[in-house]
């Protein structure tokens, strides 16, 4: 690892645990916003959606030009959200009047050979202990970032083959880690010939590091979130054929019972840009969940409540600030919407 990777690395580790002296942030490129700052539409579908989403509600541009926007998560001790970039293996550093930095680099491949594809990391997490943790496409594996700047890698195979790419990941409070197993990192998809399973799964991780798959019925399983009361996990499903979010029950051992569809996109597909990705849930159990024309806020019951249309194909969101402010990657964006609800955990 070379030495400007492990003082990255190291800035990570002082931004979640608030030491006193702060690294030396790399500078990068500005993507500071062109034109208007303010951009996008609400679709109201329910009057339920006005308790959620305020009626003069906009959508506001923080940042722009970045490949592939993606995995954003909000670091409360620090008051600031890390993204990944997929397509240029980084991790972004936004904070409130700052301008925004490379965090990490490599994020998601640190091989020595060049390759194409979305080779960077994907979801982003932190662990009780403050640790990011990531879904890195590159490295095909489940990672987690030390203290001395080096990876530790959680999970890596299922039975001896080696995972597709691993694309995001949620926390049970046990610390229980549950993630998918898509083949977007790998360049030619489910034909490529360093595919090793025969299935994109959904996994259950330990922390002793037993490792569960959960199923492996799912064409293109990606973004994931549990219910409030962690009873249900759903799962969205990145197919343009079935562009769907699954609803499972979560057994008492926290495996999965038989899924359900909650909500079928699927007629939404084509006309306007986007599929099923990453979700997030309210304290409510509504879900926001990213797919076709923006994010598409969800009941828990299944009912389309509206959409905040954000025009681009829209690829994850995290809940930030106080729990009310939602911040949206959509494509080479990153943007943010003041909601009336607030995001479960906070």
């Amino acid at each position: 690892m070379r030495l400007t990777e492990l003082v990255l690395a190291s800035g990570l580790v002082w931004t979640l645990a608030g030491c006193k002296s702060p690294p030396e942030l790399v500078p990068c490129q500005s993507f500071a916003p062109k034109g208007s700052r303010w951009f996008g539409t609400i679709e109201r579908l329910d009057p339920a959606m006005d308790a959620l989403v305020p009626l003069d509600a906009t959508l506001e541009k923080l940042a722009e030009g970045f490949d592939w926007a993606e995995g954003p998560v909000w670091i409360k001790s620090e008051g600031c959200l890390l993204f990944s970039d997929v397509a240029q293996n980084v991790v972004y550093r936004w904070k409130q009047g700052e301008a925004i930095t490379v965090f990490l680099k490599p994020s998601g491949y640190t091989g020595a050979t060049a390759r194409g594809g979305e080779s960077g990391s994907n979801g982003l997490t932190v662990d009780a202990q403050g640790r990011l943790v990531l879904c890195q496409h590159g490295d095909r594996r489940v990672a987690r970032l030390e203290k001395d700047g080096r990876f530790t890698t959680l999970a890596d195979r299922y039975q001896g083959k080696r995972f597709n790419s691993p694309n995001d990941l949620v926390f049970r409070s046990n610390g229980d880690l549950y993630f998918t197993d898509p083949p977007y990192g790998l360049e030619q998809g489910n034909n490529d010939p360093a595919k090793e399973l025969p299935f994109n799964g959904v996994y259950r991780l330990k922390p002793d590091g037993e490792l569960t798959l959960l199923t492996a019925e799912l064409t293109f399983p990606n973004g994931l979130a549990f219910s409030p009361d962690e009873k249900t996990l759903y799962v969205a499903v990145s197919d343009p054929k079935r562009a769907v979010w699954m609803a499972y029950e979560v057994q008492a051992d926290g495996t999965l019972g038989r899924g359900r569809v909650l909500f079928d996109a699927t007629h939404m597909v084509g006309a306007k840009k986007g599929l099923p990705d990453g979700l997030k849930v309210d304290r409510h159990g509504n879900l926001f969940a990213t797919g076709p024309g923006g994010v598409l806020v969800i009941s828990p019951e299944g009912k389309h409540l509206g959409t905040i249309n954000t025009g681009q194909a829209t690829a994850n969101c995290a809940w930030g600030n106080d729990g009310s402010v939602l911040y949206i990657t959509a494509d080479m964006i990153l943007c943010r919407i003041k909601t009336r609800t607030r995001g479960a955990g906070f």
